[in-house]
């Protein structure tokens, strides 16, 4: 079966993301900064066709999703839901390393919030469903800094901590497809321009 195309769409910045806060069920919009970066990705996304866009739930990514053009086709994804961080919500990895040092959320348990484990079966399961219903297609993910990065680790085979080797930017976008029939990394981080 042919693998998909899969864009990967980090939504605009926010406030929590400006300043390294981890912001996983915490519903904030985006800034005028966010919005912008939105409407830059929307000439590269009318150049494309795209068999199906999914969107994380929540406001940033949808807001993002809408402005870039792609909001008539989008289909809520619970699955792009970023991390559930627990009681690391709202606070930076610097602040989190005052008490847990080297800590990170590729390495480290979020207490009360979602494991690794829980993480790579999240990103498998969807990897699999796309699989299955776009074979050959090319389908738009409108979501998070952290889901997206384990979700292409595990594209690549490296599992969610794969995506500790991937730096994502707020309003860029990505592209996973294949070579040949290997699964590959086709675009990262591509820095859209602003007007």
């Amino acid at each position: 079966m042919a693998n998909p195309e899969l864009w990967l769409l980090r939504h605009g910045a926010t406030e929590w993301a400006l300043n390294g806060r981890h912001t996983g069920s915490t519903d904030i919009p985006l800034l005028p900064e966010g919005e912008a970066e939105a409407r830059a990705l929307a000439p590269v996304l009318a150049q494309q066709s795209f068999d199906a866009v999914y969107c994380s739930p929540l406001q940033r990514a949808r807001r993002t999703c809408e402005l870039a053009g792609l909001a008539g086709q989008a289909q809520l994804e619970p699955d792009l839901r970023e991390w559930g961080y627990g009681r690391y919500e709202g606070i930076t990895t610097a602040e989190i390393r005052q008490s847990v040092p080297d800590w990170t959320v590729f390495s480290h348990p979020c207490p009360e919030g979602e494991s690794l484990e829980d993480v790579q079966q999240r990103c498998e399961r969807l990897i699999e469903r796309l699989v299955q219903q776009h074979p050959g297609g090319r389908v738009a993910l409108f979501a998070h800094g952290h889901i997206l990065r384990s979700l292409a680790g595990c594209w690549l085979g490296l599992g969610v901590a794969g995506g500790a080797l991937l730096v994502l930017g707020t309003g860029s976008f990505c592209v996973l497809g294949s070579e040949r029939e290997q699964r590959a990394l086709l675009r990262w981080n591509a820095p859209v321009p602003h007007p």
